[in-house]
């Protein structure tokens, strides 16, 4: 039987995903399925470049707004809800345009993931007591190094909670999260995917990204952030975590000027734009577009013909 259809418009940062995301669907007869990791959480909407009701043009977007902020979402989350919107979507006779840069979220949406399960509460809550102690992160980091050089090559030690992750998979299966990423990419996929990344010129997509940060602050980066803090979301928590949301929090306590936490969510979104890179260049999937000089129209008519050529 012939295995449904689904498009992949993926990329790092700042690199005009959503507006082809939207451009293809018009073409084709399709609706958008973030696959965001911050754009699921209500209320942060400019930190995380959520599409406009005007940007969306008239085109059904799914997996936005799906969790409240103080909540812990996890990529297993993500498969689950996504796959139903997926179904939904084909059912109806339409083509399900999956769009967004978190790796990770496509992975659980278009391949068969057996990490991609509930976790162990008391494993986590351990692991994170100890991440929290002093020297704590850095003795985790340097586990997981030990477990999955791999995965924590790709980690800061600040991220506590995906080195906890990555820790809390090997206790629960004996098996790193390498190696269970690569007997998941030996399975049989679920779905016929058309996976496309937008590629710049490094330098390009950095300014991108300076003016996508600038862009931000203009639009009410700052009062998003005290919005979400006078609600009583903890600057600790997941969301608040998040790159732009960190370093106003920052900010806004007095940490740091405004321009300093500008400079380091610059900073910081470049960094973040080099693994996204690095992911979906590992990913053999990938069909790579160049973005530079194209419209989002003449993007999106590429992929419609690349696609055409492959048969959907």
């Amino acid at each position: 039987m012939e295995k449904p259809g689904i498009v992949v418009v993926a990329g790092p940062t700042a690199s005009g995903k959503s507006a082809v995301a939207v451009e293809l669907c018009r073409r084709i007869g399709g609706e958008v399925v973030s696959a965001d990791s911050m754009q699921v959480y209500r209320g942060m909407d400019v930190g995380t470049a959520k599409a406009t009701r005007v940007e969306m043009g008239g085109v059904p977007h799914h997996m936005l707004d799906v969790a409240d902020p103080d909540v812990s979402f996890s990529a297993a989350m993500y498969g689950e809800m996504a796959e139903r919107d997926v179904e939904d979507i084909l059912s109806r006779g339409l083509v399900p345009v999956v769009c967004g840069g978190t790796g990770l979220y496509i992975d659980a949406l278009t391949r068969p993931m057996g990490f991609a399960r509930p976790g162990d509460e008391v494993i986590r809550k351990r692991l994170t007591e100890e991440a929290e102690a002093p020297g704590g992160k850095e003795r985790l980091h340097e586990r997981l190094m030990r477990i999955d050089p791999e995965t924590a090559g790709r980690l800061s030690p600040n991220d506590i909670r995906r080195v906890v992750r990555g820790l809390e998979i090997y206790e629960l299966t004996g098996k790193s999260q390498t190696e269970l990423n690569r007997l998941d990419a030996e399975k049989e996929e679920k779905y016929n995917t058309f996976m496309f990344a937008l590629e710049w010129p490094r330098e390009v997509l950095y300014r991108r990204i300076d003016l996508r940060v600038d862009e931000m602050i203009r639009r009410g980066l700052v009062e998003e952030v005290r919005r979400l803090l006078d609600k009583g979301l903890s600057a600790g928590s997941t969301a608040m975590q998040a790159l732009g949301y960190k370093e106003i929090a920052q900010y806004l306590s007095g940490e740091i000027s405004l321009e300093e936490a500008a400079d380091r969510v610059k900073m910081g979104s470049r960094h973040y734009a080099k693994r996204q890179i690095s992911w979906f260049k590992r990913d053999k999937r990938t069909v790579w577009i160049p973005a530079e000089g194209k419209t989002a129209g003449e993007i999106a008519g590429e992929i419609e013909k690349r696609i055409g050529y492959r048969e959907m």
